[in-house]
């Protein structure tokens, strides 16, 4: 048996079950089941049937295995030795284990919850939701880790590779395969959607943005931001396992919607991680990335660092609250603004995100006061929110040459030659000055209506 599981747990496990599938809530009913169960009957039997009784009204259907953990606290607690055996010599016999004669079958069952996610009762509900069997579902979550030994190719349920950042740690861009995609696509929609993340996250929440975080902060005396280090990776399965739990998941539905979300980065890529960032940045985001995490590339994972990141919010805003300052999130940036004494709160600040399992990039903090120019996710928000005119002027010079020339060597460059690659990332610009300047975001969106795609830049 591992050393790490306490003596008894099977026999707890078993017992578990019987009494989850008793037909009837009583004491009576689960001894019965109980003895159905286990071999010979144990003395225990009784007094763990009345206790479990007493502290649930009703038989906790969604947490088999936390309803063992206690069966088998308060069998280990009837169970003791009394007091009055002082050697050891004179203790008696201990009582043989009983032998699980029957695992009892005993459904599991939703528990309560605040928002109106969709109900799945059982693995067997998650199969017809995600319209495929529980042998390719078992293959997604690879809980045995499996996918982490397999090279690249075709065996893979990710396509990851390496995103250099100059100066900085790179990031591990982990795609799912079209397949898991669609799949998480599907649990996005019905399963995590309807769990509101904290109202100071801006990022990846319908009807808020960039732009309505930035809002928060203008004309503040000073502005502090923050980043967190691998704010993706470090939202680990423990974590998104308990988001679900409080959605009222049962437990095995939990833990199989957990391994459907997150994935552990393979030892080859871990190898190959590219140069970047200082040595502790760098060794803290291999050891995130070695363990079960959010993979940056899935469609579940912005809402469920959302949500694992509510707690942390929920402690941030209160701390500016009381300092008299606003705070904003977007993904792993955190904004603060006020007062003078806003800039006293980044060790507070620093303290609360270690306490809840993130870290901060000491590197990218910045404190500035009304006489600099301050940013909040690249939106500067001195007087009113609007856009650095040096990136206007560089967006607006790359239409200008595009409408002229075509795409430009050095553009597709930077996107593999894939020219549509580019003309995604062009519109996304567009579209985000759009949001800040409206009248220069329709002027630029002309210009990128007027380039030739087709046409390849020959001047160079």
């Amino acid at each position: 048996m591992n050393q790490r599981t306490p003596p008894g747990t099977h026999t707890a496990r078993a017992l578990s079950a019987a009494f989850l599938g008793a037909p009837h809530w009583t004491v009576d009913a689960l001894v019965a089941h109980g003895r159905r169960a286990l071999d010979p009957a144990p003395d225990w039997l009784a007094g763990v049937a009345a206790a479990a009784v007493e502290a649930w009204r009703e038989p906790p259907r969604d947490a088999p295995r936390e309803f063992a953990r206690f069966l088998l606290a308060v069998r280990t607690q009837l169970a003791a030795v009394p007091p009055a055996y002082d050697d050891e010599e004179d203790l008696p016999p201990r009582p043989a284990e009983p032998r699980v004669r029957a695992w009892l079958p005993a459904a599991t069952a939703m528990g309560r919850t605040p928002w109106p996610v969709h109900p799945l009762h059982d693995l067997a509900d998650v199969a017809e939701l995600l319209g495929t069997d529980l042998d390719h579902l078992a293959w997604y979550a690879d809980p045995q880790g499996r996918q982490r030994h397999e090279p690249a190719g075709h065996l893979q349920l990710y396509r990851r590779r390496w995103l250099a950042r100059p100066g900085r740690v790179p990031r591990l861009l982990e795609v799912p395969t079209p397949r898991l995609r669609a799949v998480q696509r599907v649990l996005l929609d019905a399963v995590l959607a309807p769990i509101p993340a904290h109202p100071a996250a801006h990022g990846f929440v319908p009807g808020r943005s960039a732009l309505t975080g930035a809002r928060q902060h203008v004309g503040a005396d000073v502005v502090l931001t923050m980043d967190l280090a691998a704010f993706f990776a470090t939202v680990t399965a423990g974590r998104v396992w308990a988001t679900l739990r409080t959605a009222g998941y049962p437990e095995p539905v939990a833990t199989l919607l957990t391994g459907l979300c997150t994935t552990r980065a393979t030892r080859d890529d871990l190898a190959t991680m590219p140069g970047g960032g200082t040595d502790a940045a760098r060794d803290h985001a291999r050891a995130a990335l070695a363990r079960p995490h959010l993979p940056q590339g899935a469609p579940t994972s912005p809402q469920l660092a959302n949500l694992a990141a509510h707690r942390l919010d929920r402690r941030l805003d209160g701390l500016a609250a009381a300092a008299g300052a606003a705070y904003t999130r977007y993904a792993d940036d955190l904004s603060f603004s006020g007062g003078r004494g806003t800039a006293a709160l980044r060790d507070r600040v620093a303290g609360i995100v270690v306490d809840e399992g993130f870290a901060v990039q000491p590197a990218k903090t910045r404190v500035r006061g009304r006489g600099a120019r301050q940013t909040v996710t690249g939106v500067v928000v001195n007087e009113r929110t609007s856009l650095p005119r040096a990136e206007l002027d560089a967006l607006r010079a790359r239409l200008t040459n595009a409408v002229r020339r075509g795409p430009s060597a050095a553009d597709l460059a930077a996107f593999d030659g894939d020219v549509h690659a580019l003309r995604r990332h062009l519109t996304g610009r567009v579209a985000w000055v759009a949001q800040v300047h409206p009248a220069r975001g329709e002027r630029l969106a002309a210009l990128l209506a007027d380039v030739d795609w087709g046409r390849r830049d020959t001047s160079l």
